[in-house]
């Protein structure tokens, strides 16, 4: 009797075979959330304690504290919100502004522009400055476009610094200077949610009157709490501002009698342990170590998709390196179906990309932001490259082999 299984067969063990690469640990390799770390993890499995004394007021102390901080800005007031970043979004817009105005959003991508719209919902009107999907924001553009409001209608410019869709990075302090070399008096607005605790960014040093971000990308804990930095000019539009409702009013949340009240009733108890225990694994690295680690594996993976790249097959959307963020890398691939790629790494490997979104055809995105090391970043872009040659997509080299030269420069 032959012990060689009909072709039926031997196909369905084929694939069972395959489909068993994908077991142990999964990797979610998408711009956020990103990996949650075993401690922040363990610190936030705990059971609830008291909310208005304790260990509890403490890991808030140690959260306000340390909130300037990743901000670069010893004078701005941090406020925490339960919510999402698009809740940052509006306690920024509801605080400063009022029925009327008009904010210019800056667009780079989706999600400048995506801010300016769920302002217009709460009465404030949207004017967006034409951008690219392929670079970042012109300075001399914005620049033009404030000095032809001589009547300084325009209360706030809406810009992120890193788009998470195209993941251009764009230039804060140009815009900054566009701002000021135009004599106007907007608010800056800056969207740090995928950027922050990976690139450099400085409040203070740049001039940004409002910093937004929230938790579940470079600060390593899960969605849920987002955060607003107010500079001095936002605090004074605020005793201006209409729009303020009851719950994100930035009143009672600045020095309050109590606790309860930084957060308009009951605080988010697990993630004040998560956020204290991620605040002390971004002081043991140092945030400048950490910027320096993000800029690095970045490396790595644009060496590996400029080894990829072919004529009408995988390229980097941002092809200025300068422009390019450190968190998150979109990947175009032309003729090469990304939804295909998306499925085989998943179901093959267990390694899950970022979707497809903003309207730029075929592509895919990889997150590298937060608790990310070599061994990990390499072990995605190997289960891409394997993907990729399962599809039998053109491919002008070994993209893991750029990367691994890329990195191993850090080794010596």
């Amino acid at each position: 009797m032959s012990t060689n299984p009909d072709p039926d067969t031997a196909s369905a063990i084929a694939d069972q075979a395959i489909g068993g690469l994908a077991n142990g640990l999964e990797t979610v390799a998408i711009p956020g959330p990103s990996i949650v770390p075993e401690r922040i993890r363990a610190a936030m499995n705990r059971p609830m304690p008291d909310i208005y004394a304790g260990d509890l007021v403490d890991a808030s102390d140690t959260v306000f504290a340390g909130l300037p901080g990743l901000v670069r800005s010893p004078e701005a007031q941090p406020f925490v919100v339960i919510g999402n970043g698009h809740a940052a979004w509006q306690m920024a817009i509801c605080n400063t502004l009022s029925r009327g105005d008009t904010v210019l959003a800056c667009e780079s991508g989706r999600f400048a522009v995506a801010w300016g719209e769920q302002a217009a919902v709460s009465g404030v009107k949207s004017e967006t400055l034409p951008g690219r999907d392929d670079g970042p924001v012109d300075p001399a553009a914005l620049q033009a476009r404030l000095a032809d409001d001589r009547d300084h209608e325009i209360k706030a410019v809406l810009v992120v610094q890193t788009d998470t869709a195209t993941s251009v990075r764009n230039d804060i302090p140009a815009i900054r200077a566009a701002i000021d070399a135009a004599g106007h008096p907007a608010l800056l607005m800056v969207d740090c949610i995928a950027s922050l605790g990976c690139e450099p960014y400085e409040m203070t040093g740049w001039g940004v009157d409002v910093t937004v971000a929230a938790s579940q990308k470079g600060i390593m804990v899960p969605p849920g709490v987002a955060f607003v930095w107010a500079g001095p000019k936002a605090l004074e539009a605020y005793h201006r501002a209409d729009l303020r409702v009851g719950y994100l009013d930035w009143g009672p949340r600045i020095d309050p009698e109590v606790h309860y009240y930084l957060y308009a009733g009951t605080p988010p108890v697990p993630h004040l342990y998560g956020l204290r225990e991620a605040l002390a694994m971004i002081a043991e690295e140092g945030l400048e170590a950490r910027w320096h680690r993000h800029t690095r594996l970045a490396g790595a993976v644009w060496a590996a998709v400029g080894a990829w790249s072919t004529d009408g097959g995988i390229r980097l959307n941002i092809a200025e390196p300068a422009h390019r963020s450190t968190a998150v890398t979109t990947v175009l691939t032309g003729d090469i179906d990304s939804e295909e790629l998306r499925r085989r790494c998943q179901t093959g490997a267990g390694v899950t990309l970022g979707s497809a979104i903003g309207g730029l055809g075929n592509h895919f995105r990889i997150g590298h932001m937060g608790h990310l090391n070599p061994p990990m970043l390499l072990g995605t872009l190997g289960t891409i490259e394997a993907a990729l040659v399962s599809m039998g997509a053109p491919l002008g080299g070994s993209g893991v082999g750029a990367a691994a030269a890329h990195l191993g420069a850090d080794f010596a």
